[in-house]
């Protein structure tokens, strides 16, 4: 049994906010059903190209293993009756759509409550449903750029830059998975359920941590710093080795003495100019270029075992490629998936352990593979499902499994 085994999650959802925030709830176990638009192909995330053919892509694998997929119109009236079915057998209704949609698609707890009293009702959208933006879209780069993210990333002198992976988007789903497990573990406390709203604006300016604490407190204005360096803590950046870069972090005393003696610069620690956080951020354009004349001496390789050995915290700036092979070096878990039309797919694996591992994990559903089974489950039998059939509640595209002789 694995913890969230006891869940069930209807998820409009789509891209990849919202399915990456659910992925994490089906790796630890929960039965997320992903309600399919069939007017528009489904979850869009199905064709982000490079790698896609037809309703496959990688990116689409990628946020979707484990999951299963009905093919259902929210908007046609049976199509909606089938849904409240679901609503009833379900501990949350999961949503990543505009805040206008998911009024509009009476996504709300108080749409479902008549339905399931003890329903959770969890929304991602880019801002607030009650703001006056609800009912703009938002994507990972505009909520960087918003929020000023891109005003502290990169070098002084380059252009505005984003963060490489889309941190927005995939913060954001994790605050929403967090969300809907403390209100499920409320309803089944108290016996009913709730609204509960995440924002990709909330999110993003709340990543800006102490950066906005200092502002706001304090007048402090944040800038890109030079070769990613911490905004206040000294020497803490990368570092030009002969052959690459590097990472060192002095975040405390003691790392910062064991930094000099490692480089065989024992007499900075003796420097008044650099005897304490705060002097060291005041000399920063006198100790650095102290530390950028010895780093340069040396491989990347040979400082990390240089300064491993004195335990100062160090990285290599890696590649992808590279980081994923560090990733399985450290022990990291990387994972398989068999899929119909790549083969393996090899994924960067679960990002919460949780004992004991899985022995396997389910690939992403093709759009509507799911469908004929869950309407069996809520008791359909072959003329309902039919039926269903011909008023479109499954969209014009849908092919009856169950007409070609499927259980």
């Amino acid at each position: 049994m694995r913890p969230l085994s006891d869940v069930r999650i209807i998820a409009v959802e789509q891209y990849g906010a919202g399915p990456f925030g659910t992925l994490q709830l089906a790796d630890l176990g929960a039965e997320v059903i992903k309600v399919e638009d069939p007017r528009t192909g489904g979850d869009v995330g199905r064709t982000v190209p490079p790698f896609a053919e037809g309703e496959d892509s990688l990116f689409f694998e990628a946020f979707n293993r484990g999951k299963h997929s009905i093919s259902l119109d929210l908007r046609n009236e049976r199509g909606r009756a089938v849904f409240e079915d679901l609503v009833r057998g379900a501990d949350a209704v999961f949503s990543n759509l505009r805040g206008d949609a998911t009024v509009q698609l009476r996504l709300r707890y108080a749409d479902l409550a008549p339905v399931n009293p003890r329903i959770v009702c969890c929304a991602l959208t880019a801002y607030p449903l009650e703001g006056p933006r609800a009912s703009e879209p938002g994507y990972d780069y505009l909520m960087q750029g918003l929020a000023g993210w891109m005003s502290v990333t990169g070098e002084p002198d380059a252009p505005p830059t984003k963060t490489g992976p889309s941190v927005v988007d995939f913060a954001a789903g994790l605050n929403a998975a967090l969300a809907l497990v403390a209100a499920v573990h409320g309803a089944r406390r108290d016996g009913v359920g709730c609204d509960c709203d995440v924002t990709m604006v909330d999110t993003a300016v709340g990543l800006l941590g102490y950066l906005a604490t200092w502002h706001l407190t304090a007048g402090y204005e944040p800038a890109r710093t030079e070769h990613s360096a911490h905004p206040s803590l000294v020497p803490f950046q990368n570092f030009a080795t002969a052959d690459g870069w590097i990472v060192v972090a002095c975040p405390k005393e003691k790392f910062w003495l064991r930094l000099v003696a490692a480089i065989g610069r024992a007499e900075l620690a003796h420097d008044d100019r650099f005897a304490s956080f705060d002097a060291r951020r005041r000399h920063a354009s006198e100790l650095l270029p102290e530390l950028r004349r010895a780093f340069v001496t040396r491989s990347t390789a040979e400082w990390l075992e240089v300064l491993r050995a004195a335990r100062v915290p160090c990285a290599p700036v890696n590649t992808v490629a590279q980081g994923l092979v560090a990733h399985r070096e450290s022990g990291g878990v990387q994972i398989e998936t068999t899929h119909p039309r790549f083969g393996t797919v090899r994924h960067s694996g679960p990002m919460i352990r949780v004992a004991p591992a899985l022995d396997e994990y389910p690939p992403a559903p093709a759009r509507g593979h799911d469908t004929i089974e869950l309407l069996t489950k809520l008791g359909y039998g072959r003329d309902k499902i039919d039926e269903l059939c011909r008023s479109g509640a499954f969209g014009d595209d849908f092919d009856s499994q169950y007409n070609r002789g499927a259980p």
